[in-house]
């Protein structure tokens, strides 16, 4: 019996995933069950081979395990990320401690999940990350404008006159919902509960991860500020 049964409904999306896992059965698991939802796998068993596969598959996601021969997952999303800035990232890791979990974040990872973890969320969350690729793509007019800057929500880039600077798909998720409530409180819990699902301690310090990055960027533009409500949440404001 597999451990995950879905109804594939019109609305459920398929997606090529990367899969980099040098553990033999957790990885004959994962690949099993998400092909059984008709999404494509190609399954790496240490660090330089995901890397090689990464080249040749083009994922439109990746999975990658943190502790893997030849070469770690850390190494191996800052150099998929060098490559695209774009296409999430999730660790797979059976580490706990907080700041392997910012680690991630810091490199360019948009989520984590913990091992040991159910197939089940782990497809919840390949869903989540499909869907706001689609809602980006799907929409004809997404170009932003605030102070001197825009944000292009369809080629998640961030601009300042002739300077271009491509964002994560997270980054360019919490700048969008900033930009919606620009001048007005949003709530860490409604960011978190908006952006990564769920609303516990290591979201939140990952929420901060990414606001500090949002910050490096926008420093640029004098006329914007992401202000910091301490321990309430955020507000992006336009000074004139």
């Amino acid at each position: 019996m597999k451990e995950l049964e879905v109804n594939l409904q019109s609305h459920f999306l398929m997606a090529k995933i990367l899969l980099a896992e040098d553990d033999e059965n957790l990885g004959f698991m994962v690949c099993d069950n998400l092909e059984s939802l008709e999404h494509s796998v190609a399954w790496a068993k240490n660090g330089e081979e995901a890397l090689e596969l990464y080249d040749r598959s083009k994922p439109e996601i990746c999975l990658v395990d943190v502790m893997m021969p030849k070469m770690d997952g850390f190494v191996l999303a800052e150099k998929i990320r060098a490559i695209d800035e774009f296409v999430p990232i999730i660790f797979l890791t059976a580490k706990s401690l907080e700041e392997d979990k910012l680690r991630g974040f810091e490199i360019g990872g948009d989520d984590y999940i913990t091992k040991p973890f159910s197939i089940k969320e782990l497809a919840y969350r390949i869903q989540v990350f499909l869907r706001r690729t689609l809602d980006a793509s799907s929409n004809s007019s997404q170009i932003i404008t605030f102070g001197d800057s825009s944000y292009d929500a369809i080629n998640i880039c961030y601009s300042i006159g002739d300077e271009k600077h491509p964002l994560t798909q997270m980054e360019g998720q919490l700048l969008k919902m900033l930009l919606n409530n620009k001048g007005t409180l949003v709530k860490r819990e409604d960011i978190l509960e908006e952006i990564w699902g769920e609303n516990d301690y290591f979201k939140g310090r990952s929420l901060d991860v990414f606001i500090t990055r949002l910050r490096k960027y926008l420093k640029a533009d004098p006329t914007i500020e992401i202000k910091n409500h301490h321990g309430v949440g955020f507000s992006l404001v336009e000074h004139n």
